[in-house]
């Protein structure tokens, strides 16, 4: 594979809030995101956004509720689809104090903190699951053992 371009991860995901800009500052405050550019539109509204977290990128959008021209579907928040359809991942240094920071700034923590071994084969981690105020599913994971 060629490399990918200077500070691109080779995978990124973006998802979708009613509320944008609010959930921006959101995951900032309350994971631990980092806002690497905020492209803004008309009153306010995100047109691109990338958060970094380490070397992870997730871009984060408004949802329309009505089909994306350049798209080709419909970009809906999980307030708006009535469902999560997706969860992200990301590893933590202190999946512990991770959660605990979360919960406190409004995180509904839906897995505790718990270890998944898999075996002396495989790896250990530690990991907590979270629903941010709009719905997504977040997995946050501190590696024990192995791999």
């Amino acid at each position: 594979m060629k490399p990918t371009p200077a500070g691109w991860p080779r995978i990124s995901s973006g998802i979708y809030y009613r509320e944008a800009a609010k959930m921006i500052d959101w995951l900032c405050e309350a994971y631990g995101f980092e806002v690497r550019l905020k492209v803004e539109g008309e009153g306010g509204s995100i047109v691109h956004s990338e958060l970094t977290y380490g070397d992870g990128l997730v871009m984060v959008g408004a949802s329309t509720g009505e089909k994306a021209h350049r798209f080709e579907t419909t970009i809906r928040s999980p307030l708006d689809a009535g469902c999560n359809t997706q969860n992200l991942m990301v590893y933590v240094d202190d999946v512990d104090t991770h959660c605990a920071h979360a919960r406190a700034r409004g995180a509904r923590i839906v897995a505790e903190p718990e270890l998944h071994d898999y075996g002396d084969d495989y790896w250990a981690d530690r990991s907590y699951g979270a629903i941010d105020p709009e719905g997504h599913l977040w997995w946050f994971t501190q590696r024990i053992r192995g791999g």
